[in-house]
């Protein structure tokens, strides 16, 4: 336990705070795949938010068209006002090819259609839904600090679990990187990066008109963009980091497309391509060795700090994800894939939030009809 105060104001669980706090005014944006239906994490999680009872709560699901009925069904059982917007329909589809913003699926593209239907309401929460310790202290603690003057809220927490220690993309590539950038250009922006406990945590809270001001990447940078967005709208005056204690959720491997190398990739483009956009100029050529350099020094330090806990630590493991990570230190070259702030998208929320409700409705009645025909000709078992 500490109470350090870095450049961004930082709250800290200290006592196990419960604040008061605006929840008839926010909406919670779930984002979920086809993974997260009715497992015990995300059952947990809304029967939390059925006791906070939020203005809205908006589930952007990325799911093929036979899981929506299902999905819907299960999620009709909570008594929630909730907004079930399915990310793969063709309306939808259709809607973002016309506004030119076709292209790639992911999660940073979910979570800005879900934003889209959720600045609505004042305020706005972002969660996973694969949280395995969630509790009403989460929307609370992040809701806080935007009642007292502040416009994005970003929570933290330790990656401790079954004496191992976790959070290595962030711990092994986001924190080192971040430190070799700055100690080179200790610029502003730079600084406000390397303020944050855990700065790839998904979850955060916003003011609605800075949430309508996120210009969101289609994939894993989601969070090192939003981050981006949030210097420049928020600065550090209007940044608060909060301590939300315990937090468990699925593991990643390394390896494979959905695998923390991979994942690295994303979040180094949007990294590096924030640092360039504002005038920062890293020498390219020796950041990759920079990087390696901080990332060793970090290793040994979490290797004497989980050796002081008794914890089980494999520096050589450690060593071999910083060489994979390292491919990802290079000079961002491809397209910016970053979806438009909402308040300067070619469409609206409104009209998206339709074409998504009619393509639910035709991904249900297609799906009864598969039933009912299979009852008909006996093949239904």
């Amino acid at each position: 336990m500490e109470y350090v105060q870095t450049r961004v104001t930082t709250l800290h669980d200290l006592a196990d705070p419960l604040p008061a706090a605006p929840t008839d005014r926010a909406a919670v944006v779930v984002p979920m795949t086809e993974r997260e239906y009715e497992t015990d994490a995300a059952n947990r999680m809304l029967r939390v938010l059925e006791g906070l009872d939020p203005a809205r709560v908006v589930v952007p699901l990325r799911a093929a068209t036979d899981r929506v009925g299902p999905v819907r069904e299960w999620l009709s059982g909570f008594d929630l006002s909730l907004d079930l917007l399915w990310c793969d329909g063709p309306r939808v589809a259709s809607l973002l090819a016309e506004a030119g913003l076709g292209g790639g699926r992911g999660k940073g593209r979910d979570v800005w259609l879900g934003l889209g239907r959720a600045t609505a309401e004042e305020f706005v929460v972002v969660h996973d839904a694969d949280t395995t310790t969630y509790d009403e202290s989460f929307v609370r603690r992040l809701l806080f600090p935007l009642t007292r003057g502040y416009d994005f809220a970003k929570g933290y927490y330790a990656r401790v679990e079954d004496d191992h220690l976790y959070g290595r993309l962030f711990r092994l590539f986001y924190a080192p990187l971040v430190r070799a950038l700055v100690d080179e250009h200790p610029e502003p922006y730079l600084r406000y990066l390397d303020s944050f406990r855990y700065a790839l945590a998904g979850e955060f809270a916003a003011t609605a008109e800075m949430a309508r001001r996120i210009r969101t990447p289609r994939k894993w940078g989601l969070e090192v963009g939003t981050l981006g967005d949030a210097f420049d709208v928020a600065g550090f005056e209007g940044t608060a980091q909060v301590d939300l204690g315990t937090y468990e959720h699925d593991h990643r491997t390394v390896e494979g497309s959905a695998g923390l190398s991979d994942m690295s990739r994303s979040v180094g483009e949007t990294l590096l391509r924030s640092v360039v956009e504002r005038g920062i100029d890293p020498d390219f050529s020796t950041l990759p060795r920079r990087y390696r350099e901080a990332a060793s020094t970090l290793v040994d330090q979490y290797a004497l700090d989980a050796a002081f806990n008794d914890f089980r630590f494999d520096r050589a493991h450690e060593r071999a994800q910083v060489s994979q990570y390292a491919a990802a230190v290079e000079e961002p070259t491809g397209a910016d894939d970053r979806l438009p702030a909402w308040a300067d998208a070619p469409l609206s929320a409104e009209a998206v939030s339709e074409a998504a409700e009619a393509d639910v409705e035709d991904a249900v009645a297609g799906g009864n009809a598969g039933v009912a025909a299979a009852d008909a000709t006996g093949f239904g078992e």
